[in-house]
């Protein structure tokens, strides 16, 4: 379909007799951020290195941007830029030198311009004519998100792109995600961070042990999961008594003088609630809906946290080299 930039059915990728994914599948709409979330091992990676045609998978189908990844390696390479688990930058070259290099691989004319503004854009002018090897982690990052940029692509890979900056540099790369996505740009994003996942994603799939667990944004993921409740915090311990006894299933907190309601937070559940104390004359001096975070929501779906790695799945893929946009862009050109 035209407003789907990913489409993926029965992706299954094996080593040995290792399965890495089993048969998964989901949808990527255009112009919007879709998270894949998961475990080191989980199969993230793999997935990555198949959608952007640097592996061939055993079975299913995949369609990015409309054209099928075995068969149209050539239209998918020239739709897409991939930024790996690490940077890909050549640290003997400056930060210009690296972007220009990429414009000259992808021969675009004139590359003076597109370098400056990306050198611009992501805040590099200062260091443009300073050695990669002397820039921070949170640099490098920006310059090789940046040297993907070089190709102007609809689709952008991000694998883990975060891992190991700081919180300040996490976040800079975020404000430039929800710039791209802005612009029109559809982002693959896979991570091991449930906060990165929570702010950036418009859908999220929970991906452990090859198989998706669950897919939907992250408000329907963390519905799914007990805990959702509304609490109710009253003036009075009389109107606490009455509440209590209105609202079977109700934990008190005497001390707050409040209400824990179970709920499934919808706006249905809320108005029927309020509407309950409002028909006995009872009036809440604050009420707030509190969901489970995607912590809990992994936990519950997998049975250990995002940041742990199963002990009963490996991906092969993590251990072979990292998708690169070099190595997008040399497959590009041999043909």
């Amino acid at each position: 379909m035209e407003n789907t930039a990913i489409a993926v059915t029965g992706l299954r990728k094996t080593y040995g007799d290792k399965v890495v994914l089993d048969g998964i599948g989901f949808e990527v709409a255009a112009g919007s951020v879709f998270s894949m979330l998961g475990p080191n091992g989980a199969g993230k990676t793999t997935t990555v290195n198949v959608l952007t045609t640097l592996m061939k998978a055993d079975a299913g189908t995949v369609r990015v941007a409309g054209f099928d990844v075995a068969s149209q390696t050539k239209q998918v390479r020239s739709a897409i830029g991939v930024t790996g688990q690490f940077a890909a930058v050549d640290e003997l070259l400056t930060g210009r030198e690296n972007l220009r290099m990429m414009a000259d691989l992808l021969r675009i004319r004139p590359a003076g311009e597109i370098v400056s503004r990306l050198l611009e854009r992501f805040d590099l002018s200062e260091s443009a004519d300073k050695q990669a090897s002397t820039y921070s982690g949170g640099m490098r990052r920006k310059l090789d998100l940046a040297m993907t940029l070089v190709g102007s692509p609809r689709i952008i890979f991000l694998d883990e792109p975060t891992t190991g900056l700081d919180p300040r540099s996490r976040r800079t790369m975020w404000e430039i995600v929800r710039e791209l996505v802005a612009e029109g740009t559809t982002i693959f994003l896979t991570t091991q961070y449930l906060e990165e996942a929570d702010h950036l994603a418009d859908r999220i799939a929970v991906l452990d042990g090859g198989r998706i667990v669950a897919q939907g944004t992250a408000e329907e993921l963390k519905r799914q999961i007990p805990g959702t409740h509304v609490r109710l915090k009253f003036a009075t311990a009389a109107d606490l008594d009455s509440a209590a006894r209105l609202l079977a299933g109700a934990t008190r907190d005497e001390a707050e003088l409040a209400l824990r309601v179970p709920s499934d937070g919808t706006s249905r559940s809320l108005r029927a609630l309020l509407d309950r104390l409002d028909e006995h004359s009872l009036d809440s001096e604050e009420f707030s809906v509190h969901t489970p975070d995607l912590d809990d929501v992994f936990l519950a779906l997998t049975g250990h946290s995002a940041q742990t790695e199963p002990a009963t799945q490996t991906d092969p893929a993590t251990q072979a080299e990292p998708a690169t946009p070099t190595a997008a862009t040399a497959a590009t050109k041999e043909n």
